[in-house]
């Protein structure tokens, strides 16, 4: 015979909070804009497509179909052609601007592709990671990391993080030791795959650099703990308004020169006051 309204002191487990790098920058830069992406539905109006989106995206494709295919077909001039198959024109401002950067594009890729040895198999290529995972090794898992990695390779035994970049700064070590999402993949993957995962890099494709960094236990377990205070912040507000909360109290805009670029913009009068629209195609690479 079940036995109701009685509490008997037993704390219920609380689910877990399923975070990714994305959803946690979002939050940290503009927790309006993270409830307009994730939570408001339907979704508020956007600008339109941005060109260099637009352009990392099929760099990506392209590098993501490269390594599809086998090694010995992973020339520079395939990498090129892949490039064209995958390109769309969308955010440019004409077709003669979105030719310009198609033939940047190919360039890069060609090129990444003659300075690289890309004969391996990596161990994933936008490999989802996902893990419940704690900053002390003592505790519960008190978040679930989770995300897409552009690409995870295997080197003597140890996982190495690999993400593409095409934007307009050249990132150094210090970028890629600081990046939280790096570092999130790192420790994702380490415990999806159960090897050790240290080494995180950024491919900048239009300088043709790699920007490596080594992180230690500690350097990871930093990351983990600052995201978990995100997530638990993430989640209180969106239980909060779930439960009838003030949307503008919860996720309070905030605003800046970024307010120009958000994607957000047309549903913003706050970031739209705080600063001049850009062209959809002022923030590609020059």
């Amino acid at each position: 015979m079940s036995q109701i309204g009685f509490d008997f002191g037993v704390e219920q487990p609380r689910k877990l909070v399923k975070v990714s790098p994305a959803r946690l920058a979002t939050f940290e830069g503009c927790a309006r804009r993270y409830r307009m992406t994730y939570l408001d539905r339907p979704s508020p109006r956007r600008t339109g497509p941005w060109a260099h989106s637009t352009l990392g995206a099929v760099v990506h494709n392209a590098l993501r179909a490269l390594f599809d295919l086998p090694a010995a077909k992973r020339s520079p001039q395939r990498a090129a052609v892949l490039v064209v198959e995958h390109w769309k024109d969308a955010g440019f401002a004409d077709s003669v601007q979105a030719g310009t950067y198609r033939g940047r594009a190919k360039r890069w890729v060609s090129e990444y592709v003659e300075r690289h040895d890309v004969s391996m198999e990596p161990i994933g290529i936008e490999r989802w990671v996902s893990a419940p995972i704690s900053a002390d090794p003592a505790a519960k898992p008190s978040v679930i990391i989770e995300g897409r990695a552009d690409r995870i390779d295997e080197r003597e035994g140890a996982l190495v993080i690999v993400d593409y970049k095409t934007g307009r700064r050249t990132p150094d070590e210090y970028e890629s030791r600081s990046s939280q999402a790096l570092a999130l993949y790192a420790l994702a993957a380490s415990r999806t795959l159960r090897k050790p995962c240290h080494t995180v890099e950024l491919h900048h494709l239009p300088s043709g650099t790699i920007a490596a960094a080594e992180h230690t236990d500690e350097s990871l377990r930093r990351q983990l703990r600052r995201a978990e205070e995100t997530a638990e912040d993430l989640r209180l507000a969106a239980d909060t308004l779930a439960a009838g909360g003030d949307a503008d109290e919860l996720f309070p805009v905030n605003t800046g020169k970024h307010c120009s670029w958000c994607d957000f913009r047309p549903s913003c009068a706050e970031g739209q006051q705080a600063a001049p629209p850009m062209q959809p195609w002022d923030l590609l690479a020059p």
